[in-house]
C-alpha cells in the first residue's frame, strides 16, 4: 500500500465536507494515476474483457487499490472503485480524499457506474474523481458533479 502525506484533519464522513483541504497535489496526482493502472493489471474479466483499475487515496495518505472482478453470474461481479472502497473501509479507513479510475478505453474517459457512484457518496459528496485515459491524460470531476441531488446517509436522519 503506498502512502502520501496529506492532511484531513476535518474527516470526510457523515457528510463532513473537505472544501477548506488543500487541493490533491501533483505528485498524490501522478502516483494514484500509477497506482490505478498498476491496479488494472490484475482485473479478473473473463466475460467484459474490460479491465478497470482503482486507486483510493484516503485523508491520511494511504492508497488502496482495486480491480474489477466478474464472475459467471454477471450480477455478482464488482468494479474496480468498489473494491479499493471495500479494502480500504475493511482496514478501518472511511474518509476519503480521492480516487483514480484506469481503463483501457482509449476514446473516452473511464467514468464510474452509477452503483459505485453511490457507494463512494456514502462517505462524501467532496471528494475528488479523477478520470483517465491509457495516454496519461485525465479529467477530475467532484463526486457532486458525477452524482449531484444524491441520496447519502444524513438523508436517513429525516425518517
Amino acid at each position: 500500500m503506498a502512502q502520501v502525506q496529506y492532511d484531513c484533519s476535518r474527516g470526510n464522513h457523515q457528510n463532513i465536507t473537505n472544501s477548506t483541504a488543500s487541493p490533491v497535489g501533483h505528485e498524490q496526482i501522478q502516483l494514484l494515476l500509477h497506482v490505478c493502472k498498476e491496479a488494472k493489471k490484475s482485473a479478473y474479466c473473463p466475460y467484459s474483457h474490460f479491465p478497470v483499475g482503482a486507486a483510493l487515496l484516503t485523508c491520511d495518505g494511504k492508497i488502496f487499490s482495486g480491480c474489477n472482478v466478474e464472475n459467471a453470474c454477471y450480477s455478482l461481479g464488482v468494479c474496480a472503485e468498489r473494491t479499493a472502497i471495500q479494502k480500504a473501509v475493511s482496514e478501518g479507513y472511511v474518509n476519503f480524499r480521492a480516487m483514480a479510475i484506469a481503463s483501457n478505453t482509449e476514446e473516452d474517459f473511464i467514468v464510474p457506474c452509477g452503483a459505485c457512484r453511490q457507494v463512494m457518496r456514502e462517505f462524501s459528496r467532496d471528494w475528488d474523481i479523477y478520470m483517465t485515459k491509457p495516454d496519461g491524460t485525465y479529467i477530475v470531476k467532484t463526486l457532486q458533479e458525477l452524482l449531484p441531488l444524491s441520496f447519502g446517509p444524513e438523508d436517513l436522519k429525516k425518517f
